[in-house]
């Protein structure tokens, strides 16, 4: 998922993403080379939770709960228009960036055992990554591609479950927003 070194995913590890398939045209080749969870089969996306729930806790009930704690929230747009960066990540930045943050909010308030990249980050920036761990050449060749198709708009209208399968990560439910 976002942020994470592709050899240190795990079977049975779980997440909640928005996927973001219009910035896919612009951002999937970069993704492809620059970002590891990309190559594990993660499409482009801003995280709502990770990690989530083991899969093997994951069941009927828990796919109905986070389905009705995702269905009190309405569908909303993001544009991003801009890249943002952290230390060794280059990414899109959407804004606003309100209705992605509440998700999160939304689902750790039900699943409080799960903080967002387990608690790492005092702060939890929603935000769509390109690229992770790259020669500042490579982040700044690829920031400059990626400036020149901006703004990208999404319809946010749903939530992705997606499980680590110990080699890809696999899609295992969708949940649409209210």
């Amino acid at each position: 998922m976002v942020d994470d070194d592709a050899r240190g995913f795990q079977a049975g590890q779980s997440g909640l993403i928005v996927r973001v398939p219009e910035a896919e045209p612009l951002v999937r080749a970069w993704r492809d080379r620059l970002d590891p969870s990309a190559r594990a089969g993660v499409p482009a996306h801003v995280t709502v939770l990770f990690p989530f729930l083991d899969a093997s806790r994951i069941d009927e009930g828990v796919c109905a709960a986070i389905g009705e704690v995702l269905g009190r929230h309405e569908s909303f747009e993001a544009r991003f228009d801009h890249c943002g960066r952290f230390p060794g990540v280059l990414y899109l930045a959407p804004e606003p960036d309100t209705g992605f943050r509440r998700l999160t909010e939304a689902i750790v308030e039900r699943w409080p055992e799960n903080p967002p990249f387990g608690g790492q980050f005092d702060d939890v920036v929603p935000h769509l990554t390109v690229a992770q761990g790259q020669d500042e050449a490579v982040v700044e060749k690829a920031e400059a591609d990626l400036l020149t198709g901006l703004p990208v708009f999404a319809q946010v209208s749903s939530v992705d479950l997606l499980v680590h399968d110990g080699t890809r990560w696999r899609q295992r439910a969708s949940f649409p927003l209210g």
